[in-house]
């Protein structure tokens, strides 16, 4: 049974940790192509279909998995792209020394993807936000990334996200 993380007890990684996968995979694509939500939206099926393929799921998993990564995966990406340009402002004005432009792509979706879910999907713990987006950095990112997200998201919670102390 997966806890809060989206990792079950299992050690095996659930389908909330798969959805932000999708989702960074969604607004990525999005960055880098320079797509609208809408054209980058028609992909998402496609897009999951080649994750699935590099994730260790057997067909059976998939298959019960891939609605709820999809629909959790899809509605993460439309936080973003709903608030995208005061999304980004935050991250600039937390980056200090560092234009949103010249960050690493991957470093500045994951940021993306989880100030959308702590500012705008209140339902998920700000704590587990920062874990998740930390874990990302560090399988998708360079060696810094990890320490640089935590330190942005740190921040942010600390300063902008009522409750955190």
């Amino acid at each position: 049974m997966p806890d809060s993380s989206g990792t079950s007890r299992t050690g095996q990684i659930g389908a909330r940790r798969r959805a932000r996968e999708l989702c960074l995979a969604l607004v990525f694509a999005g960055d880098i192509s320079r797509q609208g939500s809408e054209q980058i939206f028609e992909q998402a099926g496609t897009i999951l279909d080649a994750l699935i393929e590099q994730w260790p799921l057997d067909s059976d998993e998939a298959e019960k998995l891939r609605g709820e990564i999809e629909s959790y995966g899809c509605r993460l990406a439309e936080q973003y792209f709903a608030h995208s340009l005061s999304i980004d402002e935050l991250i600039s004005q937390y980056a200090e020394g560092w234009a949103l432009s010249r960050m690493p792509a991957v470093d500045r979706n994951i940021l993306r993807i989880a100030l959308a879910e702590m500012l705008y999907m209140p339902q998920v713990p700000v704590g587990v936000t920062i874990d998740e987006a930390v874990e990302l950095a560090k399988e998708y990112g360079t060696e810094e990334s990890s320490k640089f997200v935590n330190g942005i998201l740190g921040a942010v919670a600390r300063e902008q996200v009522e409750g955190v102390g």
